[in-house]
């Protein structure tokens, strides 16, 4: 076959495909980095409110242990709420303690369920107790590393079965909104509030 014929049949230009521009590459890539951002922001947010909730849930069983713990050891436990520095950022954090007869220790027994826990950051907490409706959280660490004596818990679980009455509410640190309240009364019922409403079933009164 002729040479002439073989260049003929090969496609025409406007038969080409296009290939994609520059800007066309850039817009494509603007978008998957957009959605990219929005998937991992709603990711880290539901990752976080469910931290939260298994955080709250989880001082709320730990109370109503120590509670009961108390009662059959005969010794009085505490709870520590503190706002602390981490790396520059405000973060909440609480601290189980029992009575002994030199102050306020470490709990001897109960292993990691007394252990301490950090909240996760962006929340802040309130403590009200029945004799004061706000309780100062913020520690001074230099004072406590010179007299930790005097450190005692805002919240005591005595072994007569009676505990401090308060409530703790978890707010969101920006905006100040309430995410959970926690309540409870003279003989350590809790209830658990999303939002500071009552839930439909209370599992923790």
């Amino acid at each position: 076959m002729p040479q002439s014929s073989i260049t003929g049949s090969c496609a025409s230009p406007g038969a080409r495909q296009r290939g994609f521009s520059l800007l066309e590459l850039l817009v494509a890539l603007m978008v998957v980095v957009l959605l990219t951002t929005l998937v991992n922001i709603s990711v880290n947010s539901g990752g976080q409110d469910i931290k939260l909730e298994a955080q709250v849930r989880g001082l709320v069983d730990v109370a109503s242990y120590a509670l009961d713990e108390a009662q059959m050891s005969g010794i009085d436990y505490g709870l520590l709420l503190q706002e602390e520095e981490d790396a520059g950022d405000t973060v909440y954090s609480y601290h189980w303690l029992e009575r002994q007869i030199d102050g306020w220790e470490e709990p001897t027994r109960g292993g990691e369920i007394f252990a301490s826990q950090q909240f996760v950051p962006g929340v802040e907490l309130e403590l009200e107790l029945e004799d004061a409706p706000v309780v100062e959280l913020s520690l001074d660490d230099n004072d406590y590393e010179e007299d930790e004596d005097r450190i005692s818990p805002q919240i005591v679980f005595y072994s007569s079965g009676e505990t401090t009455v308060g409530a703790i509410n978890v707010r969101q640190a920006e905006s100040g909104d309430l995410l959970w309240r926690i309540e409870w009364d003279l003989l350590g019922r809790f209830d658990l509030l999303l939002r500071g409403q009552r839930e439909e079933e209370e599992g923790y009164r």
